[in-house]
């Protein structure tokens, strides 16, 4: 009975796909709600204002890192959906495995923003990236090995999403270890890297 049972659980690629993006909704709404503004009872003067707002770089910084990183992640796992026939119980699992990395975002990324100056949370932050890439990496090795991709997907599609995680998880971990550099230098590594695949489509085919 529950051999039965866990081979008709976690079907559904639709439910799973509106998980995740409520998931992401909540994740990406509470990264601008964590932006704390300038109290007002510390400002009196348009310079003072200023002056306030350019002290919440940290956090501007930090703010555009993680929405940049939950869009690329998000629309790796809707690649990923999108070119599968059916799910399973297994997958179902390791999706929310994904997920559950994906709801520690706000967290490092505050950590990031109260002590950008910090290895120790600019390496926290990056496990937070590393962490939902190799749940990626799992689950589309999964559904390889078990047959769930959709028949009429080219071959060269199916590396090339195997390439894409690899390839950019091996740039963040470069743009990690820079910090034993300079944070700052590591940080805009990092984010040149998250353009790329957000909005370079010609530099990203080459980088897979």
């Amino acid at each position: 009975m529950a051999n039965a049972y866990n081979a008709i659980q976690g079907r559904s690629l639709e439910r799973l796909a509106a998980l995740s993006d409520g998931i992401f909704a909540v994740a990406m709404t509470l990264l601008v709600l964590d932006i704390h503004i300038p109290s007002a009872e510390h400002v009196h003067s348009e310079v003072e204002l200023l002056h306030s707002l350019g002290g919440l770089a940290p956090q501007w910084i930090a703010y555009l890192m993680s929405f940049l990183t939950l869009g690329i992640f998000w629309a790796g796992q809707q690649t990923q959906l999108n070119h599968l026939r059916e799910g399973s119980r297994d997958l179902a699992w390791i999706h929310l495995g994904f997920l559950f990395t994906i709801t520690l975002m706000p967290l490092t990324t505050r950590l990031l923003a109260e002590f950008i100056q910090f290895r120790l949370a600019l390496v926290l932050y990056w496990i937070n990236v590393l962490l939902p890439g190799a749940m990626l990496y799992w689950s589309w090795k999964h559904v390889m090995k078990h047959g769930l991709v959709k028949e009429d997907t080219p071959v060269d599609v199916r590396g090339a999403i195997c390439r894409r995680v690899l390839i950019a998880q091996s740039l963040y971990a470069v743009g990690a270890a820079l910090c034993v550099f300079n944070n700052y230098v590591s940080i805009a590594f990092i984010v040149l890297v998250q353009l790329n695949y957000a909005i370079a489509p010609r530099i990203g085919k080459r980088l897979g």
